[in-house]
């Protein structure tokens, strides 16, 4: 068996599941966790200049690696970080070219302070080593002499393994720890049902309400960013009057990313809690395959499209549908959900957008635009499934 092979047999035993706790490190864990965040970021920039250098005098490609920057004249400090954070920069950043020459991603950028995410990711050394590990609610972590104190406001699934760590700092200053394990795979019992028995709805992206299901029900969901804005507009008036770099400017800039801050992790909170509601209660759930990135662009609703998360929303039906064994149907982008009428499958050619209130010309059926989209979405999924 190849090591290919190997590696697709292990991912169909194994899942991971990630947890993102709060953290409250001491003063001199911060130290170090900033230290660390600096480095990670000098070695990706130092690694993409010297790349690009060699490019330019050779033509060819420069194969580097952490460990060589280490014996370089002045660069001996980054033999204490951790050794695995420089790694994963390494990988990171190869990566990143890979994409880049399968025209998947655009060129690697430099990294510059306080205009990219401070965050870096260790890893599990080896099996049945203890370079990380979670004892209660404390968290070890390479090169940082005492344990982290986590806000652990879940439980953690007992029996995986602690395989990495990603420590963030959010430009509110607080600190967050990303944590992956990894369980066996445990085969799901409603996998098995027949298609008659399994519970299904249909759900249409609504910018207003998130969603309208197929029962006729709008999403719980109110707008974080939007009940924020003018808040966020006051104080980015403040900040227009200040000199950039001082500490004032700091400070304000620091006021300005809790607000964000506050919107982002209400929204997150209000799209986990609908979501695990959803793959709790169905076995299947259909949605559209919309293109969010062109919704943006193309009908000028960036600002609602990005309040709305529905990318995010879709993200965590789809994990969470596959730890519990639920199936999520992607219905095409063209299918016509919003022309078509639910009682005589007539297509509606000449509705508009504006429209919000179906009106069918051939069988008089009247009723509200998204809900009939999410009938026949829900009708679409079930077929789909069912071929």
């Amino acid at each position: 068996m190849g090591l290919g092979q190997k590696d697709k047999t292990k991912a169909n035993s194994v899942e991971m599941m990630a947890y993102r706790f709060c953290g409250s490190p001491t003063a001199e864990q911060e130290h170090q966790l900033n230290q660390f965040i600096g480095s990670c970021r000098f070695l990706w920039n130092r690694m993409l200049a010297d790349k690009q250098a060699y490019y330019n005098a050779t033509g060819g490609t420069l194969h580097c690696t952490p460990a060589q920057y280490k014996n370089l004249p002045g660069l001996e400090w980054l033999k204490d970080v951790d050794s695995l954070a420089l790694a994963n920069v390494q990988l990171r950043q190869e990566a990143a070219f890979s994409r880049f020459f399968q025209k998947k991603g655009g060129y690697p950028n430099f990294k510059k302070k306080h205009c990219c995410s401070d965050s870096y990711t260790t890893n599990l050394a080896s099996r049945g080593a203890n370079n990380i590990a979670l004892n209660g609610n404390m968290l070890k972590l390479p090169k940082i002499k005492t344990p982290i104190k986590l806000r652990l406001h879940r439980q953690v699934k007992p029996g995986g393994v602690l395989k990495s760590v990603t420590v963030i700092r959010e430009p509110n200053g607080k600190w967050y720890f990303a944590l992956a394990f990894e369980y066996p795979k445990v085969e799901q019992v409603s996998q098995s049902k027949p298609i008659s028995e399994l519970k299904h709805i249909g759900l249409d992206m609504s910018l207003p309400r998130l969603y309208v299901d197929s029962n006729g029900e709008a999403a719980d969901y109110s707008k974080p960013y939007r009940k924020l804005e003018k808040r966020i507009a006051k104080e980015q008036r403040k900040l227009s009057h200040m000199a950039k770099g001082s500490s004032n400017y700091m400070k304000q800039c620091k006021r300005i990313a809790k607000l964000h801050a506050k919107a982002k992790h209400q929204r997150n909170d209000m799209l986990h809690k609908l979501s695990f509601r959803l793959t709790e209660q169905y076995d299947v759930i259909s949605i559209e395959d919309l293109d969010m990135a062109a919704m943006k662009q193309a009908l000028r609703f960036s600002k609602s499209v990005s309040d709305n998360g529905w990318g995010k929303f879709v993200s965590m039906l789809t994990y969470k549908s596959n730890w519990k064994g639920k199936r999520l149907v992607k219905v095409d982008k063209w299918f016509a959900s919003s022309k078509t009428c639910s009682k005589c499958d007539y297509k509606h050619k000449e509705l508009k957008l504006s429209d919000r209130i179906y009106v069918c010309p051939h069988c008089g059926n009247v009723m509200d635009r998204d809900h009939q989209a999410a009938i026949n979405i829900d009708r679409e999924g079930m077929r789909m499934l069912a071929a």
